[in-house]
Formats: structure tokens, sequence, C-alpha cells
């Protein structure tokens, strides 16, 4: 395929075009899972017949994949506004309470990260889930009282990379649950495209398959590269994205050609050449590189046990034959 020809439209500065022009305003625009998607609208569509707010929505998976996307989408379907917090920023009760006291009804209050929620922040939360009421406690001691405030029917959307550190009691009390996955190279072609068109730069067909092979399946990621190469290719005096310039600025910001950057190197070198290939628990790794557990847990391993890489067992985590292979180090089994 020769170069695109692209078509041009105004755009706000850099930063701003990336985060935000570049998401995906609608289900046509949003390429990828496809099973989500059709459950989403069928619970939408049917929602809407009943002139209710949709039921309580978590999504979880690896970061970049399409969550606070998706939960803006789910909001303009529903013709309600979005409020947008995270659960370290629910530091106390009363912070929950403010935002859902000034909620409207169907609107939708997205919470990323819901599993660092404080617990008295979460106990908070589950008659308003639940009940669509809040329980504030007026005075202290004996004279204390309990004061229930109704409150309109909206829905929550969490979000959160680590699914097993919900309460069974918060979890259950959401509705719909969806796992994102990992995109296929094809998903993140056409979404390269579309952020190319929307930064106003030709791409060619192998620059697209070079970008899109290294984003580690993440259109976060394959965002990130292609702003990156795009820089590269105008510094380079380039009038658009060429396959050299590509592989010559994804080089230089030291992704391989599997996406893997130099944290994942490090980890996997650390397994193998310092722990023999393991097995060797997390927090024994993350000292090895000095990076924190959690940074490990949600960010390097997911892609490395999907290349199958890693390995978890009991023990602790193993590198796999392929592992040694990509790194071109001798694997103990070979002869």
């Amino acid at each position: 395929m020769d170069k695109k020809k692209l078509k041009t439209e105004e755009v706000n500065p850099e930063e701003e075009v990336l985060f935000t022009s570049l998401r995906a305003g609608s289900w046509p625009e949003f390429h990828g899972q496809e099973n989500v998607k059709k459950a989403l609208r069928i619970a939408i569509q049917a929602a809407k017949k009943r002139k209710e707010a949709i039921e309580h929505v978590l999504f979880y998976g690896p970061p970049g994949l399409g969550k606070t996307t998706l939960s803006h989408i789910i909001a303009k379907e529903m013709d309600a506004n979005i409020r947008i917090t995270s659960g370290p920023a629910l530091s106390r009760a009363g912070d929950l309470a403010a935002i859902l006291t000034n909620l409207q009804p169907k609107d939708v209050l997205f919470i990323d990260e819901i599993h660092r929620l404080h617990k008295t922040v979460e106990e908070t939360l589950y008659s308003a889930m639940e009940d669509y009421a809040l329980d504030v406690v007026l005075g202290k001691g004996p004279s204390a009282r309990t004061l229930r405030l109704d409150l309109p029917h909206f829905t929550i959307i969490g979000a959160t990379t680590r699914a097993g550190l919900l309460s069974a009691p918060l979890r259950d009390r959401f509705g719909v649950t969806h796992r994102l996955n990992f995109y296929e190279p094809s998903e993140l072609i056409t979404i390269i495209l579309g952020g190319a068109q929307k930064l106003q730069i030709a791409i060619d067909e192998k620059s697209m398959h070079e970008i899109a092979k290294r984003a580690r399946g993440t259109p976060r990621i394959a965002l990130k590269l292609l702003k990156r190469v795009r820089d590269y290719a105008q510094v380079k005096g380039k009038e658009g994205i060429d396959i050299t310039s590509a592989q010559e600025a994804l080089e230089m910001l030291e992704v391989d050609s599997l996406g893997l950057d130099p944290l994942d190197k490090k980890y996997m070198e650390a397994i193998i050449k310092k722990h023999r290939g393991g097995p060797v628990g997390v927090q024994t790794i993350a000292a090895t590189v000095s990076e924190d557990t959690g940074t490990l847990e949600d960010l390097v391993e997911p892609y490395l046990l999907q290349l199958g890489f890693l390995q978890r067992t009991p023990r602790g985590r193993v590198a796999t034959k392929a592992a040694y292979e990509h790194l071109g180090v001798k694997h103990s089994g070979d002869r």
C-alpha cells in the first residue's frame, strides 16, 4: 500500500491531541474488544428501553486497553454526564459523599484504580451502589444518629488492573463485568492510521506494521510510539513516516522487535542471569531491578506472560526457553 493521503483538520496542542482528540468518541471509532462492545451495547439499549441507568460496570485488565474510553462512550450513549475520579483520590467517605450527592439521574461516576479505595470509602459505596442511598452519621457517641440521603439512580464504572485485589462485596455489586484483552496487530494498525490522520502525518503500511508489532498489544502504547516516530521523521525533514525513519526511531527508543523495552529486558535478565532462570519471587526481582512490585505486576508481567516468556508458579517466576532465545542467552537445558 502506498502512503495514505490523509485528511487535514484543525488540532489542539500536541499532548491534548494525543490523549484527548485521539480518543474514540463513539462505537464506530472504537476498534477492538468486539465481544465487550456487543455486550455493552445490548446493556445500554436495554437500560434505555426501561428508561433506567445502566447497571454498575467493572472493567479490568492491563493498562492502556480502553477502560476510560469505553466509560466515556457509555456516558455519551446514555446521554449522561460523566464524573472522573480515582481510588487514591477518595481518601475520606466525605469525598465520595460530596460527589454522589451532586450526581444527576443516569450520570456516570468513573473510578479508576478502584482496587485502591480506602476501606471506609468502599463501605460507604456499598449502600450507594445497591440501595441508591447514602448513610450519614451525625454527631458522636451515644447521641450519634444516622441520616439516610436518597440518591438518584446513577452508574458506577470501576476500572482496575488488579481485579484480584477487589473485595468480594464490592465486586459482587457490579452487574456488568468485562475483562479487556490485548489487541491484535490488525486492530492496532487501524488505530495507528486513525491517529496519524489526527496528527496530520502520512504513514505507509510497513511503518504501521512496525509500530503495531512493537506496541505490546496496547493502543495507548501504539499512539505514544506513533507520536515519537512522527517527531523523529519531522526532525529528519521527512514529509511522512516511512519504514526507515520508523525503525530508526524505535531503535533509538530501545523498543525491540517484540515491543520489549529496557525494563522488560532488565526484568528477564534478572531472572535468567542472577537467579538462574527461577523460580524467584517477584519481591526479590523488584529488589534486584530497583523497581516497585506493583509496577512489575501491572506493567511488565502481563505482556511477558502473553508472549510466553514468563511462567508464574507457586514457588515464583520462571523464565521460559523462548525468553532465553529472544535475549540470546543459552538455556541450561540446551546442549
